[in-house]
């Protein structure tokens, strides 16, 4: 009993970004209780739960029958090399945005047009995720042409024992201020967005394209999330070991 009660405490002290970096599976949990995990990861789970009015005692059981099954290698992202990690968020992350950010703006702005009036609050959503959407143009064309390739010789060059470019470990460092910088900017303005819509409950009398974009601005949340988990507590730490 004591080493359970020990156990639990260790878990409580941990960040957020940590239990979900070890296990994706806790991110569910996470978000069931209203807790950030990739921008505001870096919390200890004590505090967010405090801060949320949440027993940390429920929280920590929740966690720990989670965690009493194995972990599927295809989620145990931790394990992943640098290299593999990046490509598979390009391929997947990225290329999600690329494929529907301009779909949402346009949804966002007819639905702003038609129902503007009776809901001013698609307004400001319409303004709000077309700064997003420009803005992340920039932020993964740094990503793609210039931060990725050069974490990828820098592990490269560790794998192969040989020292670190000096161009590449301060383009490192420059680009991790800029990419944090960058997902607290679209983490908050997305958290505004839910609010603005009311955690994206449809109201009676809309029409389909409303219901529609509020489905589709949900679905960018999360992918988001688990998108700038890897980045901010997987991927920069790996980098920042380098």
């Amino acid at each position: 009993m004591q080493e359970s009660s020990t156990q639990a405490k260790d878990v409580l002290q941990k960040t957020i970004g940590e239990v979900v970096a070890a296990d994706y599976r806790t991110a569910e949990i996470f978000e069931r209780h209203g807790i950030d995990f990739c921008c505001g990861g870096k919390i200890p789970i004590v505090e967010a739960c405090k801060s949320k009015g949440i027993d940390p005692a429920a929280l920590t059981s929740e966690l720990e029958s989670l965690q009493q099954e194995p972990v599927d290698r295809s989620q145990n992202y931790s394990s992943w090399t640098l290299s593999f990690l990046a490509d598979y968020i390009v391929n997947t992350h990225h290329v999600y945005l690329k494929e529907n950010d301009e779909q949402i703006v346009a949804y966002a702005r007819k639905i702003a047009t038609v129902h503007g009036e009776r809901h001013p609050e698609v307004v400001q959503i319409a303004a709000i995720f077309e700064k997003v959407a420009t803005d992340m143009v920039a932020h993964l064309k740094e990503e793609e042409e210039i931060s990725f390739p050069a974490l990828k010789r820098a592990e490269a060059a560790k794998t192969n024992g040989n020292h670190l470019d000096v161009n590449d470990r301060e383009t490192i460092r420059n680009s991790l201020v800029r990419l944090h910088r960058d997902h607290e900017e679209v983490g908050d303005a997305i958290h505004e967005i839910r609010r603005l819509a009311n955690g994206f409950k449809i109201p009676d009398d809309v029409c389909n394209t409303f219901m529609l974009t509020y489905r589709k601005l949900d679905e960018f949340e999360n992918d988001l999330h688990k998108h700038v988990h890897l980045e901010n507590n997987i991927l920069f730490l790996k980098a920042a070991e380098l």
